[in-house]
């Protein structure tokens, strides 16, 4: 003989099964003939009440779901990952094979303008840092990398970076490079290059000059 108690627990587990929630009606379909389905979910309701998973009616429909005051327990954090656009990973990868490079370098090499905000999200990002002013009229500001870029992709030092066939591979080049492009030597990118120091602070304030103020 079918108990409430049987029933009770029939009811339980139909809406622990199922992937949303159930009528009275479309419980009793599954149970034997003649069962009590509003007994069976108000005692339900009653075991549930103050535990970690409670017994709710929405719609006409009952499901079980977490207590509301445990409800931060389910929030999952993570950090999403920045998908730069192409024209920004190409102007990184310029950046990277050519610094200490200038901005007007960086259009001449890509063979198109550069973007307003494509240097800005680089240096957001902790990738390019500006290096120095280049010893030329105009004294234009200079790119490099970061610690930051070596660290994001796994790189001992720019002597690491791969070749520029690898990079076409790889997705992030799909510009025609200029003869001579080849993997820098950092010793010599940081012993000749043609550029000043930037004053500590004139960093932020003359990059909104410089980069800003260009079309």
């Amino acid at each position: 003989m079918t108990t409430p108690a049987d029933i009770e627990r029939m009811v339980e587990a139909l809406l622990f099964a199922a992937s949303e929630p159930m009528s009275a009606a479309a419980l009793a379909q599954r149970l034997p003939e003649g069962a009590d389905v509003g007994r069976a979910i108000a005692d339900l309701k009653a075991s549930y009440a103050g535990r970690g998973v409670e017994l709710e009616c929405v719609a006409d429909r009952w499901r079980f779901r977490t207590a509301p005051d445990l409800a931060h327990l389910m929030t999952e954090e993570r950090d999403e990952t920045r998908r730069l656009s192409r024209a920004a990973m190409e102007t990184l990868a310029v950046i990277a094979y050519h610094q200490p490079v200038t901005r007007a370098e960086i259009e001449s090499v890509r063979g198109v303008g550069l973007s307003r905000g494509t240097l800005d999200l680089l240096l957001e990002v902790g990738w390019v840092k500006m290096r120095g002013r280049r010893r030329t009229p105009g004294r234009p500001i200079t790119f490099g990398t970061t610690d930051g870029f070596l660290e994001h992709f796994g790189l001992a030092g720019l002597a690491d970076l791969p070749g520029a066939g690898e990079m076409r591979a790889a997705g992030l080049l799909s510009l025609d490079l200029p003869p001579g492009f080849a993997t820098p030597d950092p010793a010599l990118a940081l012993k000749d290059a043609d550029e000043d120091p930037l004053d500590p602070t004139e960093i932020q304030p003359e990059f909104h000059q410089d980069f800003l103020g260009e079309s």
